[in-house]
């Protein structure tokens, strides 16, 4: 019998490698992307360990080249899915039943394979499937995910230990329990890492999963599976569904053991899920946990005394990075007449700039958003403007979609604060300014807390420090993630905790041992040694 107390180790955040031309990692993802691109993978659904062909397929293609096929995946349907969660059941009681450090293991392990043999595969996959650059699939697919998967291992440990105290002749302790059920993870196209884990963060206390990938990342998540079973996942506790929200989300949604859902998309996918689980809560064996990261409309404040140089670099990151696709990518920003002149100067210069293009080149910046859809809706909003009287667009603006979908870094200038772009998630390479005057600076803040439903990330850019206690009090609900002379982009794993309010989610904070504390269902257990021997109390005499 093993009996050590076993400990994990304490987690550092991977580092990002920079892919200089070149370099080791630059020839071996190149090398890697060559070859990816050039092969046709076929993408099955995987229950209960093996891979499953269903017949009914979707094409996969690079949004940067949507004419080249990287392969296709199958869908599920209703049969794989009823499959998918009485398989995930049948071995939930062995699962819950492994010793912690032993479910900790595989997921140390999968992080190491990540590390190394996985890293040029993954970070590939994911620039293909998803157009990513070198750089933001790096900080995604590798480094993101890496953390996950040793963080939530050191904060299983940390909530474990966490203990009620004992009165005298008494033992208590506190048993962390998975859910009873299964867990329903929804995962987005935008961040790899965020698919990884979704599901792996509950799996790891001992829940079994029903995973169902967007349709736009099953290719990226198929590289995932592959990792986990090579870490020695045991088949069945994170099964691997990809298909239509229909196919999958109502069956899995209508199950009686439905214990949780783990989810990050859009505000009104996970609204319809939220009602349609609240309309038949009689039903389930216990009330599911229901997490959720949704929508954004981010913003960058300026005040007069901002650094201009820094200000207009972190906002073109913040906003255009991964062409704006990110739940917390700058779409607004409030910038004062003051610095304005200056401001826009230097926004038009730095824009006209970018490079954007195919993510095999490296010089490019910026790709091409997700699909037509996604192209469809930013362009209907680009095009809007031109009939607008209260909003111009300053730089940028152009649409393509011959090759591949993309859109230009658009930035479109208002002084109305109320304005469609100021207001609406757009979720692609459009920043609107709103100039206020400097007099203002209070007053403009309470219309940039009062402007949008979201609540997720924000920024303040200011040297003088009443101005930034000023943002903190005001902007107080605002943001769950609030940056001070920073981009509202790039949460780290332990370092900056994700997630928001309002509109944007349940801020249940990924990268934390506060989401941790969702997937479990906790027991209090209290031994007495020495029981009464009579009912009769002292104040009874």
């Amino acid at each position: 019998m093993n009996n050590c107390n076993s400990k994990i180790p304490a987690p550092k955040n991977e580092p990002v490698m920079s892919y200089i031309p070149d370099s080791i990692e630059t020839k071996e993802l190149k090398k890697t992307l060559s070859s990816l691109s050039s092969t046709e993978t076929e993408v099955p659904l995987v229950i209960n360990g093996k891979a499953i062909r269903t017949g009914k397929t979707e094409n996969i293609n690079q949004p940067h080249k949507h004419q080249h096929k990287l392969g296709f995946y199958h869908k599920a349907g209703p049969e794989e899915v009823r499959a998918a969660i009485q398989g995930a059941l049948s071995v939930a009681k062995d699962w819950a039943a492994m010793p912690a450090s032993s479910r900790a293991a595989i997921f140390l392990k999968a992080a190491e394979l990540l590390a190394t043999k996985y890293r040029p595969i993954l970070n590939a996959a994911t620039m293909l499937g998803q157009s990513k650059t070198c750089y933001q699939a790096e900080i995604d697919s590798a480094c993101e995910l890496i953390d996950f998967l040793r963080f939530n291992c050191y904060f299983q440990e940390q909530m474990y230990s966490m203990q009620p105290i004992s009165g005298p002749g008494m033992w208590n302790h506190m048993e962390y329990r998975p859910l009873e059920g299964f867990v329903f993870a929804v995962t987005p196209f935008n961040f790899t890492a965020i698919a990884g884990n979704l599901t792996t963060s509950a799996a790891l206390l001992g829940n079994v999963v029903v995973w169902k990938p967007a349709s736009t990342a099953v290719y990226s998540g198929h590289f995932i599976m592959k990792i986990l079973e090579e870490a020695g996942l045991p088949p069945g506790v994170i099964q691997f569904v990809p298909g239509s929200g229909a196919a999958v989300g109502d069956l899995c949604i209508k199950d009686k053991n439905l214990a949780g859902v783990h989810f990050t998309g859009s505000t009104g996918v996970f609204q319809d899920m939220w009602k349609n689980i609240g309309n038949q809560i009689h039903q389930y064996r216990s009330y599911p946990r229901i997490v959720g990261e949704t929508g954004g409309k981010d913003f960058v404040f300026a005040h007069p005394s901002a650094d201009v140089e820094a200000l207009v670099a972190n906002t073109i990151r913040g906003a255009f990075e991964y062409q704006g696709q990110k739940c917390s990518a700058a779409s607004r920003a409030y910038i004062p007449k003051s610095l304005w002149k200056e401001v826009k100067e230097r926004l038009i210069s730095e824009v006209k700039t970018i490079k954007m293009g195919d993510v095999s080149d490296f010089s490019n910046f910026m790709s091409a958003v997700i699909d037509k859809k996604s192209f469809d809706n930013i362009r209907s909003y680009i095009d809007g403007v031109g009939k607008a009287s209260d909003a111009e667009i300053i730089v940028g603006g152009q649409c393509r979609d011959e090759e591949g979908y993309f859109v230009e870094p658009t930035i479109i200038e208002t002084k109305n604060p109320s304005y469609r772009t100021m207001c609406e998630e757009i979720f692609g390479p459009v920043l609107t300014v709103c100039v206020y005057d400097d007099h203002k600076y209070e007053e403009t803040l309470k219309i940039c807390d009062e402007t949008s439903p979201y609540a997720l990330t924000g920024c303040i850019w200011a040297q003088d420090r009443k101005a930034i206690d000023t943002a903190l009090k005001v902007l107080h609900q605002s943001a769950g993630n609030f940056y001070i002379n920073n981009k509202p982009t790039g949460a780290v794993v332990g370092q900056q905790p994700f997630g928001g309010a309002r509109g944007s989610g349940t801020n249940d904070k990924a990268g934390s041992l506060l989401n941790l504390l969702r997937w479990v269902s906790v027991r209090t257990v209290s031994e007495t040694f020495s029981p009464p021997k009579s009912y009769r109390y002292p104040f009874m005499a």
